[in-house]
């Protein structure tokens, strides 16, 4: 059985309102890190503290399409 047989919908519209979430917070941080470098303001730190966070977020965005995605065997 693949994921997506597994999940009802209410857990699906769930799945899919946490991505666009997601989403929207991955777009935010990579303008706020863009922002920041452009300015020049930001210590390196900072900088690697967005970015990891914008990896993070791009991680669960993939988990979630997977669930999402039902499995093909070709």
């Amino acid at each position: 059985m693949n994921a997506r047989s597994e999940i009802s919908m209410t857990e699906e519209e769930v799945l899919r309102y946490e991505l666009e979430v997601f989403k929207v917070k991955h777009r935010d941080l990579d303008e706020a890190i863009t922002a920041l470098q452009e300015k020049g303001t930001a210590d390196a730190l900072t900088l690697q503290r967005l970015k990891r966070e914008k990896l993070h977020l791009k991680d669960r965005m993939e988990r979630i399409r997977d669930q999402l995605t039902p499995d093909i065997i070709a």
